[in-house]
């Protein structure tokens, strides 16, 4: 199991260049025929933030309430939710599937599969990044001062980054050996969505069972934690039930990881 892990670690460490390079490449090729070009990684989740801002706020109230009880406006607490969904959601999307997305690199040049995963995770962190930026200048816009508990959010783009990438590795390896994992996968994107606290507090919850069960949602934990940092004012490691939570998802998601990818590492290149 160490011998997989290392391998795995010693392959991205290796590739990094090349890694780096095709993330970037990705970028260029997602914006590519577009008359506005990068604008678009900021005008879809604009129009999304918008339309649930709209409905939520504006057409249902829930904001009003939130908004009196909390440190800021509800379009900022909305804005720490949606905005690290944007990039759980591509994850979840073409992010588990990463082997039929890039086939030539595992049909036709020798490039480590894990590192395929990387690209991908390194692609999308790079346009959460630029969200970020629109993140933070949405909380200054909101009149909030900067406050100590900003510094938590390096360090949660790096768990992010890390689990993600886990995650990632994990799911194609399943996905390239069967395309049923990934439409199923897919499936479940909305149900995740709609029931992992990422438009409505879980702390809100009144079933103690159910609020406990969702921390170890690794979406919940996220949402959760930039919220925290850019809203309430609070450490994601305050809640030892979340933080405990997230670390059992974690190291079960490392530990089925390499295993799977010990197991199928060399029979996805024909299966595909």
């Amino acid at each position: 199991m160490f011998k997989t892990l290392s391998t795995i670690l010693k392959d991205n460490w290796e590739w990094r260049k090349q890694i780096s390079r095709l993330a970037l490449f990705e970028l260029v090729k997602k914006s590519r025929g577009a008359v506005l070009s990068w604008a678009w990684f900021f005008i879809k989740p604009a129009m999304y933030i918008f339309c649930f801002w709209f409905a939520l706020d504006v057409g249902l109230r829930t904001g009003s309430g939130m908004a009196d009880s909390g440190s800021g406006p509800y379009i900022l607490w909305l804005c720490a939710g949606l905005i690290p969904w944007f990039f759980i959601q591509d994850m979840l999307g073409s992010g588990i599937d990463v082997y039929h997305r890039y086939s030539y690199l595992v049909n036709k040049i020798k490039f480590p599969l894990s590192g395929i995963s990387t690209i991908y995770t390194s692609a999308s962190m790079l346009v959460h990044l630029m969200l970020v930026v629109v993140l933070f200048a949405i909380f200054f816009l909101c009149g909030m001062k900067p406050s100590i508990y900003l510094l938590q959010v390096p360090l949660l783009l790096v768990m992010m980054f890390v689990f993600w990438d886990m995650a990632s590795i994990l799911f194609s390896q399943l996905s390239g050996i069967s395309k049923d994992f990934a439409n199923l996968m897919h499936a479940l994107s909305t149900p995740f969505f709609w029931l992992s606290g990422v438009i409505f507090d879980v702390q809100s919850i009144p079933i103690d069972w159910i609020q406990t069960l969702l921390f170890f949602n690794p979406i919940t934990f996220f949402t959760s934690a930039y919220r925290g940092a850019f809203y309430d004012n609070t450490w994601f490691w305050e809640d030892p039930v979340m933080l405990g939570g997230f670390a059992i998802v974690f190291v079960v998601t490392l530990v089925l990881m390499v295993v799977i990818y010990k197991k199928f590492n060399e029979e996805v290149a024909d299966v595909l």
